[in-house]
């Protein structure tokens, strides 16, 4: 929908459709590509980071991996602000229970926890996450939960709107033998290419290695932009850009 100004009001140009609500007004959207694997001694996770509002992009460098506990991580996707309050709700209530155990927390239980806030307010909440990291009963452990809380767990998992661009190469490139550096490597160039291909995906790639000794998080820019067939990122082009 374009517009022009007269005497300081927008006026639709003819043959346009208005947005009936203007993109301020709109819910903000982590419209995006999330990905876990698990990997022998660990997880890592990944996430995009692009926010919306309709075809507003109002963060281009949003923090979408979330962290619960010490040991666990969530990646978030859907309505920005639901996501944010399942997130800090889960990591209030794991803080309480990590005092009562003495102990770190069981990935299970944040999993549980985050699905019982989407499955209640399923007709409310717009949410799909996955929760993903470590703990000394089960190791490197991935769980994905969908916007209708129901809750897998899995090897490995991909959400969001890039994810439907990517299945193929995760089906093909996936093993059940990679170590950490070569999970994260899988990760990032998975990401890459959703946010080649996706429009609510972009930004950054945010990854964080989970193991027994901590968390490893890590960024990367993409090598080339989100158009499809563009050029690639060179230094001369980053200086034309700003």
């Amino acid at each position: 929908w374009y517009q022009r100004r007269v005497h300081g009001q927008q006026i639709p140009v003819p043959g346009t459709v208005p947005d009936p609500q203007p993109y301020y007004k709109k819910t903000h959207s982590t419209g995006t590509s999330i990905l876990a694997v698990t990997f022998e001694g660990g997880v890592v996770l990944g996430a995009d980071s692009r926010t919306s509002t309709g075809q507003y992009i109002a963060n281009r460098v949003s923090n979408k991996l979330t962290k619960l506990a010490d040991n666990i991580y969530v990646c978030r996707s859907g309505s920005a602000a639901d996501t944010q309050f399942i997130a800090e709700a889960v990591a209030n209530h794991i803080s309480f229970h990590a005092l009562e155990l003495g102990e770190q927390p069981r990935v299970k239980t944040a999993a549980n926890l985050v699905k019982d806030y989407i499955y209640r307010y399923k007709d409310h909440f717009m949410a799909g996450m996955i929760v993903a990291g470590w703990d000394e009963y089960e190791g490197g452990q991935v769980y994905a939960i969908n916007l209708g809380g129901t809750m897998v767990k899995q090897k490995w998992t991909v959400g969001g709107s890039g994810s439907i661009f990517i299945y193929g190469y995760c089906d093909d490139k996936i093993r059940d033998n990679f170590t950490g550096d070569e999970a994260r490597q899988f990760v990032k160039e998975a990401l890459f290419k959703a946010m080649h291909r996706d429009g609510s995906s972009g930004g950054i790639v945010r990854t964080a290695v989970i193991t027994k000794e901590g968390v490893d998080i890590d960024y990367n820019c993409p090598d080339i932009s989100g158009v499809p067939f563009s050029e690639k990122r060179t230094e001369k082009s980053l200086e034309r850009q700003g």
